[in-house]
């Protein structure tokens, strides 16, 4: 029992440093994403940080089994280094029983893992999307904050208000667009100067306007004085229509209950992916520990490239197989099973190595009667 909680310890404890390393990484590259897109007008900067929550789930779903892979590689390679594997062993502590010790702190990390893929992740991907949802239903207008400039969509222009009421009328409205080039024409850059704006919808079309009052609109060619300038009372603009989700964030912000009872191909390889995560988590925690037997003098990070390459190309051939089926290259009853199964028998190759080598020079041996004869 000492030994198990010396070396739960240890994986514990290197698992959540790389852990945390990689959900760094991950969060400050989706952050970077929605900043872009909170820049553009494309969503509110206060949701930033609330998307990025619910996305966590996600995040710790992919990253928890190459965090233990990785752990298991450096702790049982400092093992080797410091040479603590052979006082462990020379105190009876047999390799099989390390493993039944790993693999038992791998299955607990698995149902963890498996608790996030079919259940905490779906919810996460779904709260995220509502936002989105509620973001792609707002206009450019509905960002707007007075003194700032904001991208229109599509890159068609800019706009600026000097201020904002509590019933969203603008104040001081400037707006800029670029009308694109046409076989007859070149394109022009129009800008327009109101003393007030108002966002309508149509009865019928649902369609939304910019109802501008008091006013100029200047159009022209950027270098070239015939330009025109037109007074206006009243002056209306189209905005863009919301945008629609991809049918592929739906499927991933499924409950895991739909999908059992759904008979859609893309659907079904779906769950099979939820269920692939936390079985993966036990495949490559029995790849790790044989790839962890190193020289003591060759170092503890001797074979950590090979084996993430590994690890890479696992989850790269359950990727490939998931988009194959999707696509309808191989059929459904295929799934993602060969790939789980390949690997673990590399992983029960790499294992018994030593066993199957000598086995396999006992039978190339000759016999003391064949020397003699």
């Amino acid at each position: 029992m000492i030994i198990f909680r010396y070396l739960g310890r240890e994986l514990l404890s290197v698992t959540f440093a790389v852990c945390v390393i990689l959900l760094m990484v991950l969060v400050s590259g989706r952050f970077v994403k929605y900043l872009a897109n909170a820049l553009s007008g494309e969503m509110d900067p206060e949701v930033i940080f609330a998307v990025i929550g619910y996305r966590i789930p996600g995040f710790l779903e992919l990253t928890l089994p190459l965090a233990f892979f990785l752990a298991v590689l450096l702790t049982f390679g400092r093992l080797y280094v410091e040479n603590e594997m052979s006082v462990l062993k020379a105190c009876g502590i047999s390799e099989r029983k390390l493993l039944a010790y790993t693999m038992s702190i791998a299955a607990c990390l698995a149902l963890v893992v498996g608790a996030l893929s079919l259940y905490v992740t779906p919810l996460g991907v779904d709260k995220a999307e509502t936002i989105f949802t509620v973001q792609e239903q707002k206009s450019e207008l509905d960002r707007v904050t007075a003194k700032k400039f904001y991208s229109l969509r599509g890159d068609k222009g800019v706009t600026w208000v000097g201020s904002v009421s509590e019933d969203r009328q603008l104040e001081s409205v400037f707006m800029s667009a670029t009308q694109a080039a046409t076989d007859s024409s070149e394109g022009s850059l129009i800008v327009v100067i109101a003393d007030r704006g108002t966002q309508n919808t149509a009865e019928d079309s649902g369609e939304r306007y910019l109802i501008l009052e008091q006013g100029y609109r200047v159009e022209g060619i950027p270098g070239r004085f015939d330009y025109q300038i037109t007074h206006f009372d009243e002056y209306g603009t189209k905005l863009a229509p919301p945008e629609e989700l991809s049918e592929d964030t739906v499927t991933d912000a499924m409950p895991t209950q739909l999908l059992m009872r759904s008979s859609e191909i893309e659907h079904r390889v779906a769950l099979q992916w939820r269920f692939s995560i936390p079985i993966m988590m036990l495949v490559v925690t029995l790849m790790a520990i044989p790839l962890s037997r190193i020289d003591p003098r060759s170092g503890r990070f001797g074979r950590i490239l090979p084996a993430v390459l590994l690890y890479f190309a696992y989850l790269v051939s359950l990727n490939a197989l998931r988009g194959a089926i999707e696509d309808g290259s191989l059929p459904l009853s295929v799934s993602l099973l060969p790939v789980h199964l390949i690997f673990t028998g590399l992983a029960l190759v790499l294992l018994f190595a030593e066993q199957i080598l000598a086995s396999i020079r006992g039978l190339l041996k000759p016999s003391s009667r064949e020397l003699k004869s």
